[in-house]
Parts: structure tokens; sequence; C-alpha cells
């Protein structure tokens, strides 16, 4: 409306081709539409279509805020071309469904990979296994790992997961180790 009430809601064009490119429901694209829009200035909201919301506003969801990469996971989906990690309504819709429950194990692993390869570069060095395990373990003192534990961790985890020996994880090797914990996909989901 024009006193800036309820968002307007999604053209019923767009809606059908978000649920064919989304493992989203109709339901859940209309509420990820609502929480999206939430996050923008109240001027902003009637063009939620084409605002993008800062990366400080996206970390104010309960379901990013507890996460220990929402910063990968903002920086893997935003396509921003100043490279700022905003999401656009779009962005966001493809996190959602990635995380979602219906996305498949493929997808979810493809992502994963993404997400714990820290310095993009395509493969999870020693480097980007040392930030994984730091962010998994929490940053406090007491739970910090001594570099002992650490490397006998990461020498652990290139032993299991390292097929071709080459002191990294590529992307086919993760997907293989995936593949053998079924509580990975599970465990991989933000539900709004």
């Amino acid at each position: 409306g024009a006193m800036g009430g309820s968002a307007s809601l999604i053209p019923r064009d767009l809606l059908s081709e978000y649920q064919e490119l989304t493992f989203l429901s109709k339901q859940e694209i209309l509420l990820a539409y609502k929480r999206f829009s939430e996050l923008l200035p109240k001027e902003e909201r009637e063009n939620a279509f084409s605002a993008r919301v800062p990366k400080s506003q996206i970390l104010t969801l309960p379901e990013l805020r507890a996460n220990p990469f929402q910063h990968r996971i903002c920086h893997v989906f935003s396509t921003s071309e100043t490279r700022d990690d905003s999401m656009s309504f779009e962005d966001f819709l493809d996190m959602l469904s990635v995380f979602s429950d219906s996305a498949t194990s493929d997808v979810k692993s493809h992502y994963a990979f993404r997400i714990f390869d820290f310095d993009d570069d395509g493969t999870l060095d020693r480097k980007d296994l040392e930030q994984l395990v730091n962010c998994l373990t929490g940053q406090g003192e007491e739970s910090r790992l001594t570099s002992a534990e650490m490397e006998q961790l990461i020498q652990n985890i290139l032993e299991e997961s390292d097929i071709d020996k080459d002191g990294t994880i590529n992307l086919s090797e993760f997907q293989h180790v995936v593949s053998r914990s079924p509580d990975f996909a599970s465990s991989f989901k933000i539900v709004l």
C-alpha cells in the first residue's frame, strides 16, 4: 500500500520460476520474501526485488547468528559485484535452497566445500582445515586446540580424505567423505 505497509507479494511468474530453480516450496519462498524484506529499511521494502541487504543485516538472522560459518556463508552466496558480501533476494533464496531439507546431498556438499575453502582456491589445504577446526571448536581459550592437537587432527583428516595424497582435499575427495557420513546433510541446514 501507499503507506508502505506489508511487502507486495511476489509476481506469479517469478514465483513459479523460483520454485523451478530452487528446492523450496511456494510457502517457503513467500516466507523467505517476507523475512528478506523485513531486513530492509521501511522505505526500501516496496523494491525488495532489486534491493541488496548488507551482510551486517543478514547476520542478524537468528538462523545465521549462531552459525560458526556465517561470514563464509554470506561470502559464498553473495553475488555482489563490489564483493561486500551483501545479498539480493535471489542470493538469499539460493542460500535457503541449499540449506533446505529438500536439497540433495550433492548440492549441499558442493556448497559446504566452497564454504570451508576459506581462501577460495578450489581445494581444502592445511590452512583451510585449520580455520575449519577453529570455527567448529569455537574461539574460546579453553576450547582451543594446542598446536600439537591441531597438527594431529589435520593429519587424521588428510589420512581419511586425501585419496591422491597431494596434501589437500579436492571437491570429489570431500564429497566421498561426506557420502560416508549420513548425518552430514541433516546438520547442514537453515530453516526459517
